[in-house]
């Protein structure tokens, strides 16, 4: 009804342009906006207060020659001119439910639209190290990405999701390390009381010891070797401390050792998270290994990319980027002075990757605590020749987890933490996913589980699902009499305030879900379900539906079914079940 509005609308704009009111090339964008008060329309604009300027004249003589040059038609009751020159739009009495048969012909596809006409969209995000489980922290990017994924696909994109494993890196080499460390305590190798000497710095977690004794299962003792050697001649620098041992482990391992257990640490955990994000409902569409940027010399062309470019210069045996040249703080490290290539370095040839595989738009879902990356990275993706403003880098703070008053502290490192996994299996995928999805992903979080896990009408998700378990309910109860649920239905029998209200917010969801997928806030969806929600609760307490005459039944029966399929198309786009039965 808005398109049509507009439509209206911009057709006498060109009317007052033909009668020379109105310059040739006057632009014609119109905005069409929900009334905030029945009192003032269904609809209004603010074009004659836009235009004004340009057509040299006072906004509501400008908005008196439009509403005079509208065309007439049959389904816009009235117009009227408000404060400065607002122009409100009324509409007649049935005008507005026609919104009930779009919802019921388009069924799952009501809200679609084609905004984004085929463009590929790459949406990489979780993205977290292998180097443990998913924790609930990470679950809030799991949501949000595989969220605003489903509302790119909803609005035209070709949409590719993406895990960029970090596979080759330090911080695999310390899992490796914690790994071969507990393998060796359970061949017997302890170093100091009950092995208390295990290196503070690295993996903690029990996930640990249970990667070790798959190791020493099928491996036996194969890969012993005297542990109290590693613990001798350590730097004084405790950064150091790790390094010397990993360079310790890998000259007793050899190289056939090390990648064994490397690699079962990689895949053990690779496979853990893989099937913990797929019972969450998140599929990816790749998972990409950063190991295979070193291996196909990536991120040597890349380098050499910017070299050739004046973007590198050498300063003690290291290349820096001018980063400092595109606006960034400081300059950055790509190369360091033994050859190694930096973080920094597989990030600028992961994202000229994922140009050369022709992907038009690149949405980045990071953690809170890489604010300070986004500079460097966009500078390097200027510098590299491509448009900035293709990238997109969005942060999602860590949720933090309650359990009544009690804050529950989290250190992947430490091995204290909740998991991904024991979170859903303790409130649900529908009430984590929701819980995530229901701030903006910028705001800090607190997740409250009691609250997750009751069922009231405060529990934002239990109040949405019984919404559309309720709707059900009823042609349940129709089905078992006999009723047949009406095709078509005459809506002007439709006279209650509350189903005026009702109507108007279903109209209104092809519009969040837009601006939800343009903003990349898939919270916006949360808030429009749970608004719904609240008017259908309160449709359904004051109204009778299968014991009212007929006509008046079958028209209340089509604006329920609106409103399920509604419901259950805004919680798709959530992940969120729509329950039939609670």
């Amino acid at each position: 009804m808005k398109q049509a509005l507009a439509e209206l609308v911009k057709q006498a704009l060109q009317a007052l342009q033909q009668q020379g009111t109105l310059a040739a090339d006057c632009p014609l964008t119109v905005r069409v906006e929900n009334s905030k008060s029945p009192k003032h329309g269904t609809f209004s604009s603010n074009i004659a207060l836009t235009l004004a300027g340009t057509a040299s004249l006072p906004p509501r003589q400008l908005a008196e020659q439009i509403v005079t040059s509208l065309p007439v038609v049959s389904w816009l009751q009235k117009t009227d001119i408000a404060g400065p020159g607002f122009i409100n739009f009324f509409l007649e009495t049935g005008a507005q439910f026609t919104v009930i048969d779009q919802i019921l012909d388009g069924a799952e596809y009501y809200g679609h639209n084609n905004h984004g006409k085929g463009q590929a969209v790459m949406v990489e995000f979780v993205s977290a190290n292998p180097t443990g489980p998913l924790h609930v922290g990470h679950g809030r990017g799991a949501a949000y990405g595989d969220t605003l994924a489903r509302l790119l696909k909803a609005t035209g994109y070709q949409v590719a999701t993406e895990y960029y494993v970090n596979d080759a890196g330090r911080q695999m080499a310390i899992l490796a390390l914690s790994v071969w460390l507990r393998y060796l305590e359970l061949c017997g190798e302890l170093c100091g009381e009950n092995g208390a000497l295990f290196p503070p710095q690295a993996y903690q977690g029990d996930y640990v010891f249970d990667i070790a004794a798959t190791l020493h299962r099928q491996d036996g003792d194969r890969w012993r070797q005297p542990l109290e050697p590693i613990f001798q001649n350590l730097p004084d620098n405790a950064d150091k401390v790790l390094d010397h041992m990993i360079e310790h482990m890998r000259k007793a391992l050899g190289e056939d050792g090390y990648r064994r257990v490397f690699k079962l640490g990689l895949d053990t955990l690779v496979a853990d998270i893989r099937d913990d994000l797929e019972q969450f409902g998140v599929h990816f569409d790749c998972w990409f290994s950063e190991r295979s940027l070193v291996d196909s010399g990536a991120i040597t062309r890349a380098i050499e990319t910017l070299k050739t470019n004046n973007h590198l210069y050498q300063q003690d045996g290291a290349w820096w980027f001018r980063s400092t040249a595109f606006g960034d703080e400081k300059d950055r490290v790509v190369l360091r002075e033994n050859g190694a290539h930096t973080y920094f370095a597989a990030d600028i040839a992961y994202h000229l990757n994922k140009v050369e595989r022709g992907f038009a738009v690149l949405i980045d879902i990071w953690g809170a605590d890489h604010h300070g990356y986004i500079p460097r990275v966009k500078a390097s993706f200027s510098a590299l020749g491509q448009d900035p403003q293709a990238l997109h880098l969005l942060l999602v703070q860590f949720a933090v987890l309650y359990r009544g008053r009690e804050k529950i502290s989290m250190s992947t490192r430490g091995g204290s933490f909740v998991t991904l996994r024991a979170l859903r299996h303790e409130v649900g995928n529908d009430a984590a996913r929701f819980f995530y999805i229901l701030r903006k992903s910028e705001q800090h979080m607190d997740f409250d589980l009691d609250l997750a896990k009751t069922q009231s009408n405060e529990n934002p998700v239990y109040y949405i699902q019984y919404a559309h378990a309720r709707i059900c309910s009823v042609f349940r109860q129709a089905a078992k009499q006999g009723i047949v649920p009406p095709e078509s239905a005459d809506y002007s029998k439709l006279l209650r305030d509350n189903e005026q209200s009702l109507v108007a917010i279903l109209a209104r969801y092809p519009e969040v879900v837009a601006t939800a997928a343009s903003h990349y806030e898939p919270h916006l969806i949360a808030y429009y379900l749970r608004d719904l929600a609240t008017e259908l609760h309160s449709y359904y307490t004051s109204c009778r539906f299968l014991k009212a005459q007929t006509e008046v039944r079958n028209a209340r029966l089509r604006l329920l079914a609106a409103t399920r399929q509604t419901l259950a198309n805004g919680l798709g786009l959530l992940g969120v079940l729509a329950l039939k039965e609670m």
